[in-house]
């Protein structure tokens, strides 16, 4: 009977589980709705500003804003990370630490690498293994809104022309889909430019001057270029929860069973053993 007794209590655990991962699916259901509202709707904007900025930066020399575009030997690196302030969605967090520990390793080996954190999951992951951290911002996502995350890209921005880093690199989940998130190694700063060959656009007409304008655009670009990251980090952080709540109600139901299963059998066992003992008595009494 002790064994049943922990089978029975092993039963209610789960359920317990099943209901807490169950409520916590369809919170997360109903936050990903927005946020991949607001992605989907700040997305098209954001890449067609940052291919405009791209095109005009083959022309910027350093007096039109080529503080933004210089080749520098990239000997600094700044690598942004935007992970969640919490857990229970799978492998999103790990798999943004598990990115930028390859690129130290790899990529950036011969560089003094710097660690800018969004989310408090890569605060704490970072500052407690030994790695350069030059600030956390770990509230944004309690306000989050494009004021609040274009300080933060005015300060990288402030960093990078008083050339504290020579390359700025975003490294943050992109939103695909409830069930997929795409790992992305973005380039931040310097601004990057594409081959005149590769082109698609002509000769601007500016008005008013050329360097007014960019000098508006550039600042504008970064900022929603970051505003975009963390907007995509925060649908998808939503989507990789909701799906590994979902897997975690069907794991627990699939345990129910299998318990419920065993509670059955070894109920059924000790009824047959007690009407065994009983009959086994009644024989001998009439023996």
């Amino acid at each position: 009977m002790a064994n049943l007794k922990e089978i029975r209590n092993r039963i209610t655990s789960v359920g317990s589980t099943m209901q807490i991962t169950s409520a916590m699916k369809m919170v997360s259901a109903a936050k990903l709705k927005r946020a991949q509202d607001a992605i989907t709707q700040m997305r098209p904007y954001a890449n067609k500003l940052t291919e405009l900025l791209v095109n005009l930066s083959s022309s910027l020399d350093t007096s039109e804003g080529g503080e933004f575009s210089s080749d520098r030997l990239q000997s600094k690196i700044l690598l942004v990370a935007i992970t969640s302030n919490r857990g229970l969605c799978g492998g999103f967090n790990a798999n943004i630490i598990k990115k930028i520990n390859f690129l130290v390793e790899e990529d950036y080996k011969e560089s003094e690498v710097s660690i800018l954190s969004i989310g408090k999951k890569s605060s704490e992951y970072f500052n407690n293994n030994n790695f350069s951290v030059v600030s956390t911002h770990d509230d944004v996502f309690s306000d989050l809104t494009y004021n609040s995350i274009a300080s933060i890209a005015s300060g990288i921005m402030e960093d990078y022309i008083n050339q504290k880093f020579d390359k700025v690199v975003l490294v943050y989940n992109q939103f695909k889909n409830a069930a997929t998130q795409n790992v992305m190694n973005e380039a931040y700063l310097p601004v990057e430019s594409i081959d005149e060959n590769e082109s698609s656009i002509g000769d601007y007409i500016f008005e008013p001057e050329k360097k007014e304008i960019i000098d508006e655009l550039i600042p504008k670009s970064l900022k929603t270029q970051l505003y975009k990251a963390v907007l995509d980090s925060h649908a998808s952080e939503h989507g990789a929860r909701m799906t590994a709540m979902h897997k975690a109600t069907d794991n627990a139901s699939e345990l129910k069973k299998d318990l419920t299963l065993s509670y059955n059998k070894a109920r059924q066992a000790a009824i047959t053993a007690e009407i065994l003992e009983i009959v086994g008595g009644a024989e001998a009494l009439n023996s």
